[in-house]
């Protein structure tokens, strides 16, 4: 963004303001509900982009982004090896048992049926991975972070299509939310715009349709393990005849208890360490396709025709369709690529996905598909028989190892995805390590990772072939494909505003081949595919629980909280006695006084003598900077010492500040906000010294900030800098013996408040914590009473509180339980 910019103000507006009172003739600063003044709009110069609450509004830096672009050369190098560790591991075991899974019920009768079952796999590979995600989706990353809630708060962020009524004007000016406002011209960006806003139907729509990809992705992560690892290990059954399948469900439990128990270690340490395996592998995949093309022939080449599939589908109708379920698992770990794209850049993953990754799968599929043609029988372990025979044990144990590599990639997409969904309030809480000094995404949730051992465990058992399992795999792989596409196209209409048919081809061609393979996969839901469908039923009612109970928890919060006419009347020691100290009021309301400080006043036999209502808040975009962290407002007039503060963080900032050093941040950021506010009365002052002049010059016209440049807030457009500094000469005439009085007033007014704050934070900082559960009414329905007073109880006691990240000492906590009804 430029260093100033023109945009629409309103003279001496202040957005997001909460100020209420009916007695004009008092001045009082209080927390209430944003108004929307009719005021005259000019067209005005102003300063960078501002938050109007921030204490540092003034000077605040670009956004802290993720990207890769100033590595030396060597550290790119390194990158690669962690992408090829990290995101290509699905997809590039792939030609482990796509061919088995693909040509399982069907016998293979002529040549022709190879070719039309491997053009099948080309044009899905060139489709699916290559076009869609490589080319295009990876382009809908919000700042670097993929994956369904990254397209969910994208949209979010350009349309207020969220249902927890949380969101402040002011979140709109953190300089990480970059917004690209929609033109006047693309009228149905403005319309898609208006419909989302203004229908709650379509807001539960989007959000069903999110929660539902997240519960596939959770999902996809549970069976690709299994999947990788089982057809991995049946290779054995190539090299040594006298291995049953029972033995290769034994040695896959036991790898997957191994690999889920490193996971704890970082995806940098390991990625680094299991990247060049992939490499190896990758390069194995390359030379045993040229090896089996020089060997059986170059017949297959014939397959890059689309016209086989045509011939494929007249010859075998039935067979072609009911393949189409294995041809896609080809494409799996495709949403792996973007949901793990916060870990690397959009380049890192392209190029490597271009130039190395897709190459290798097209030769190892055209090798597969040469030894068919040759060895019509061989249709099961296609991949193992291919190997040389010489070779086979070396490739046998680099397999092993890109298994169980691609075992992680959907894994940590998970962690990735469940962390989205906490912070934008959609998942109970859970605790969040994070692996990497150096890259916020890397992180490791302990409960997942054991709850996806325990049912990768489960699946092995319960299935014990890659057949079944496949059917499942195709079920979760083909739901959260159908969602990104649904959430890609609205980004296209509402925020990339391109072509109209641009839009349409791609909906239309990529919708269309997901829904007929779909179809297919639904055709064998009684072999396997019904206990994906269950999984992922129930993980969608824990968040959509968990989503509904806190929209109604926030919503009764916010009717029920404390009015101003209430404290007014308390006075400023708010009918108690005001100890030395500073209390830290923890709430989830963004604007007014919550209920609970009520029970505070009543329970307690003293309040601190300053008070502080913090709101931990996250906002749709990946990274909030330091210097935007924290908005403040003074609650009630000023004797009362009492201030509201939004402490605001993306998803992907990572709160493992201590204690102390949060008070810290706090406490500066206050000090700062008492400073602007005591610089802007003065220039209030200023301008009420200068009514009776003639001069239609007014000193709260000129805004000096910190960094010393000169803002103008109600003139036209201005040609340069001359004209400001004509007004502010003139301003200067406008100080007197009086204004000058008013000016020491002010001053020592604002250095005895910055010394009660210091005292009060020498006395000590105490956290005041109000545990806010809801019960349903008794008149309310059966239905609301088991999901509010059984389920979403169960998930808020079980679930992390919020104060665990801060690990405040018991001997600075205190805590008081209030019950709603709703």
């Amino acid at each position: 963004m430029d260093s100033t910019e023109s945009r629409w103000a309103a003279r001496d507006e202040e957005e997001d303001s909460e100020e209420e009172g009916d007695d004009s003739s008092r001045r009082m600063s209080l927390d209430s509900e944003e108004e929307e003044d009719n005021l005259e709009q000019r067209l005005i110069r102003t300063g960078p982009r501002i938050d109007s609450f921030d204490v540092e509004a003034l000077e605040v830096p670009g956004a802290h982004r993720n990207d890769f672009e100033d590595f030396s050369l060597g550290r790119q190098i390194v990158l690669a090896l962690q992408t090829l560790g990290v995101v290509f591991g699905d997809v590039g075991t792939s030609p482990l048992y796509t061919f088995d899974v693909m040509l399982n019920k069907y016998p293979l009768v002529e040549k022709e049926d190879v070719l039309g079952a491997l053009s099948l796999v080309l044009y899905t590979l060139i489709l699916i991975p290559l076009v869609k995600y490589t080319l295009v989706v990876l382009w809908a990353n919000d700042d670097g972070e993929g994956g369904t809630f990254a397209l969910y708060s994208l949209i979010c962020r350009n349309a207020k299509a969220s249902l927890l009524p949380n969101q402040l004007r002011s979140d709109a000016r953190i300089s990480s939310f970059r917004l690209k406002v929609p033109s006047a011209e693309l009228e149905r960006s403005l319309k898609l715009k208006e419909y989302l806003e203004n229908s709650l139907t379509l807001k539960k729509l989007l959000l069903i349709l999110v929660l539902f990809g997240t519960s596939m992705v959770i999902a996809d992560g549970v069976v690709t393990p299994a999947m990788s690892v089982m057809s991995a290990f049946n290779g054995l059954k190539v090299g040594i005849s006298s291995v049953e399948q029972d033995e290769v469900v034994m040695i896959s439990i036991a790898s997957l208890i191994v690999l889920f128990s490193v996971q704890r270690f970082g995806t940098s340490k390991v990625g680094l360490a299991v990247g060049p395996a992939l490499f190896i592998w990758f390069c194995s995949l390359g030379v045993i396709g040229i090896y089996n093309l020089l060997k059986y022939g170059t017949y297959v080449l014939r397959a890059f025709s689309p016209v086989y599939i045509y011939y494929f589908f007249e010859r075998n109708p039935t067979q072609a369709w009911m393949s189409l379920g294995g041809c896609l698992l080809c494409a799996t770990g495709s949403e792996a690529m973007f949901a793990d794209l916060c870990y690397f850049s959009v380049r890192s993953v392209q190029l490597t996905f271009v130039f190395l990754v897709l190459p290798c799968l097209l030769l190892g599929y055209l090798g597969q598909a040469a030894f068919l043609v040759e060895n019509l029988t061989e249709k099961q372990q296609v991949f193992f028989s291919s190997i040389p025979s010489g070779a086979f044990w070396p490739v046998f144990f680099i397999a092993t190892i890109a298994a169980l590599i691609a075992s992680r990639a959907m894994t940590t997409a998970t962690f990735s995805c469940i962390k989205q969904s906490i912070a934008l309030g959609c998942f109970p809480r859970l605790k969040i390590v994070h692996t990497s000094r150096k890259f916020m995404g890397q992180i490791y949730i302990p409960v997942i990772n054991w709850f996806l051992l325990v049912s990768c465990v489960a699946s092995v058992a319960t299935f014990g072939s890659i057949y079944e399992i496949g059917n499942a795999y195709g079920i979760a792989e083909l739901g959260v494909m159908i969602m990104t596409t649904i959430l890609v196209t609205i980004i296209m209409l509402l925020i990339w505003q391109i072509n109209i048919i641009f839009v349409l081809c791609f909906l239309t061609l990529f919708l269309g081949l997901e829904l007929l393979f779909f179809s297919s996969v639904l055709g064998s839901v009684v072999d396997g595919s019904w206990v994906m469908l269950v999984f992922t039923a129930v993980l969608f009612l824990i968040m959509y629980i968990w989503n509904y109970g806190s929209k109604l928890k926030y919503e009764t919060e916010v009717k029920q909280k404390l009015s101003m006419d209430l404290m007014t009347e308390l006075g400023c020691n708010l009918g108690t006695i005001r100890a030395p100290g500073i209390g830290l009021v923890y709430n989830e309301l963004v604007k007014g006084i919550p209920a609970i400080f009520g029970h505070f006043l009543t329970t307690l036999p003293a309040i601190h003598s300053m008070i502080i209502f913090v709101c931990i808040k996250y906002v749709p975009v990946p990274v909030v900077p330091q210097t935007e962290r924290f908005l403040f407002r003074r609650v009630c007039p000023k004797s009362y010492h009492m201030f509201r503060c939004i402490a605001r963080y993306g998803y992907k900032d990572v709160r493992k500040e201590h204690h102390q050093t949060f008070e810290q941040l706090l406490i500066e950021s206050l000090e700062k906000y008492i400073r602007r506010e005591a610089q802007e009365r003065s220039l209030e002052s200023d301008e009420d010294a200068d009514t009776d002049s003639e001069k239609e010059v007014s000193c709260s016209n000129i805004l000096v900030a910190p960094n010393g440049s000169v803002y103008s807030l109600g003139v036209p457009l201005l040609p340069g800098y001359s004209s400001i500094g004509k007004t502010v000469s003139e301003v200067g005439t406008c100080f007197d013996e009086p204004l000058n009085e008013v000016v020491a007033d002010a001053q020592r007014s604002l250095e005895r408040e910055l010394s009660f704050i210091h005292k009060a934070k020498e006395s000590g900082v105490v956290y005041l914590l109000g545990h806010g559960d809801i019960r349903a009414r008794k008149e309310s329905w059966f239905i609301k009473k088991l999901v509010i007073n059984y389920l979403y109880a169960f998930l808020r006691k079980n679930c992390r509180r919020g104060i665990a990240s801060l690990s405040v000492p018991h001997t600075n906590l205190m805590q008081v339980g209030m019950t709603y009804m709703v």
